[in-house]
Order: C-alpha cells, then sequence, then structure tokens
C-alpha cells in the first residue's frame, strides 16, 4: 500500500488482511508500533515515511530522499524518455532502482537549460516549492546575442503579455551583469517564460542556467551530471 497520508486502522487492516475492529485489539495488545513508539490511537495519522511495525517486525519503512543535481544541456527533466537520456540516469549507484521510481522532479528544466535540480520522493515538500501561493523564487543565469540595454529591466519589472495563454506575467527581477549576461528572477515557471520575454526584444537566449530555487543553492563543488543529498538541516 502505498500512502501519502492516513489513518493507522486503514493502513493495517489493508496491509495485514484484517478488519478494522481487529485493529482496535491488536493496539490493546501493544503489537503496533509507529515510529518505534507502540501506537494505541486506532486514528493516528501515518504517511508513507512512518515506521510502522507489527510484532517487531518492520512492515513500512520509506526513507525520504532529497537530491540535488546538476543538470547537463541536452539531459530532459523526465523519468523516462527514449530519445535522450535522464536526470533519473544521472543519479548515484547509491540509489536503489525502487528508489530512483519512487523520485519525482521539483521544477524541471527544458533540454536545452542546465543547472539546478531538485528530486524527492517526499510531495508534500515538493508542493511546498512549486506551488504559486508561496511565491518561491528561482534565479537563472542567462546569456544573450545582443547587447542588454536598462528597457530590458523596466519591461520585466512591469510583466509581459502572452497571447497564447492570455495572461500576464508576474514581475520578473532583471540584473545586467555584462554586456551580453543578465540574472533573471521569476516567481513562476511559465511555458519558455525566460526566453519568450527576451523574444520581445528580439535577442535570442544563446544560454540559459539556473542557479537555484529558494534557498537552495547549486553546490558550487558539483561538477555537470552530479548529483548529492541535501541535507536535512538544509531543509529548514
Amino acid at each position: 500500500m502505498s500512502i501519502s497520508r492516513a489513518r493507522l486502522d486503514r493502513f493495517i487492516s489493508e496491509k495485514c488482511q484484517v478488519n478494522r475492529k481487529a485493529v482496535r485489539l491488536l493496539l490493546a495488545q501493544k503489537r503496533i508500533s509507529v515510529d518505534n513508539v507502540i501506537a494505541t490511537d486506532i486514528a493516528q495519522p501515518i504517511d508513507k515515511f512512518s515506521v510502522i511495525s507489527f510484532d517487531d517486525k518492520i512492515i513500512q519503512q520509506h526513507q525520504a530522499l532529497y537530491i540535488m543535481l546538476y543538470k547537463p544541456v541536452g539531459v530532459v527533466c523526465a523519468t523516462k524518455d527514449k530519445q535522450h537520456k535522464t536526470v533519473i540516469d544521472l543519479l548515484s549507484e547509491l540509489l536503489t532502482a525502487d528508489e530512483k521510481a519512487s523520485l519525482h522532479i521539483v521544477g524541471r528544466l527544458d533540454l536545452n537549460t542546465s543547472g539546478l535540480v531538485l528530486l524527492t520522493n517526499d510531495s508534500r515538500w515538493s508542493e511546498q516549492l512549486t506551488s504559486p501561493i508561496n511565491k518561491v523564487t528561482k534565479h537563472y543565469l542567462v546569456t544573450l546575442q545582443e547587447p542588454l540595454t536598462n528597457d530590458y529591466i523596466k519591461a520585466f519589472a512591469k510583466g509581459m503579455y502572452f497571447d497564447y495563454e492570455k495572461i500576464t506575467t508576474k514581475p520578473v527581477i532583471l540584473h545586467i551583469l555584462s554586456q551580453y549576461q543578465a540574472e533573471v528572477i521569476l516567481t513562476e515557471g511559465r511555458y519558455h517564460q525566460i526566453k519568450r520575454m527576451f523574444g520581445r526584444f528580439n535577442n535570442p537566449v544563446t544560454a540559459l542556467h539556473r542557479t537555484s530555487i529558494g534557498h537552495f543553492v547549486l553546490d558550487k563543488d558539483l561538477l555537470v551530471g552530479e548529483s548529492q543529498f541535501i541535507k536535512l538541516s538544509d531543509l529548514l
């Protein structure tokens, strides 16, 4: 049984093939524990990362995984692809096949964009990072074909109307770093948004690289294609 959040009695009933009335008796007999604590409440909420034991035998134990990856150009943000290598293909062999299969991608990048990609099996954590309500910032380093001017700063800050979606983008911060390079900071991720915004100036993006999502910054010691686990202390 795969759960995001459920009642203990429902999980035990389905996992151990007993009716819910029998679960009450099992708890009274102190035969069920959750996270190494004897369970007493049939309605106790659990999730897929709760460690659950029955008669001292573990019947559920999943580790929450949080991974930072340096995505190269030419690799797709997908779990499977017939034509290209995927971010899952790049992950460390320290992960089992089941662990890799449990992962999903937090904020995708297109084929020709490099930089920070986050992966996890914890949907509540990924929802916090991707929900528009939380306005999590994403930082990108952009290289352009033509020179930049201050007109870009004003246009990005005002937002741009995209006729195809019938929406106006939220204000975007643009810092000019050099004649052909800028840092772009946004809180949404419309389809090819950055390339389309620069396209309004007929200025093609020649390179796009994501450096951070929220307070998660691409580790400067990571090589292209490498990944590492995110420390629990960094999640706070």
